[in-house]
């Protein structure tokens, strides 16, 4: 079974940093493109960045230049680094893994991130 713990969140200052990361165990890591979702409160899951397994990213407009997304294959852990956070970004971050090989979709149990003074 693949199972995908987050860690990292909290509570930070407007401009602060914060780096997320997401540990998947269970299968072959390389075999999926990570992603990193976030949800506030009354509005819907939107994706903020995602990374294949060769490395390639996109990103949501209002994060590119702030957000980084890596992975080290290695160690089966993905990561967001988060910088010159701002009060919207506040939400709760989930990690998805799905998988190039069948049709199946992952998440952790999502990570609290609330930016505020």
């Amino acid at each position: 079974q693949v199972q995908l713990v987050e860690s990292g969140g909290g509570l930070v200052q407007p401009g602060g940093s914060l780096r997320l990361s997401c540990a998947v165990s269970g299968s072959i890591f390389r075999l999926y493109t990570m992603g990193w979702y976030r949800q506030a409160p009354g509005k819907q899951r939107e994706l903020v960045a995602a990374i294949t397994s060769g490395g390639s990213a996109n990103y949501l407009d209002s994060v590119k230049g702030r957000f980084t997304i890596s992975r080290d294959n290695a160690k089966n852990t993905g990561y967001l680094q988060m910088n010159r956070l701002k009060p919207e970004d506040t939400a709760v971050y989930y990690c998805n893994a799905k998988s190039i090989v069948v049709d199946k979709n992952y998440w952790g149990q999502g990570t609290q991130v609330t930016v505020s003074t």
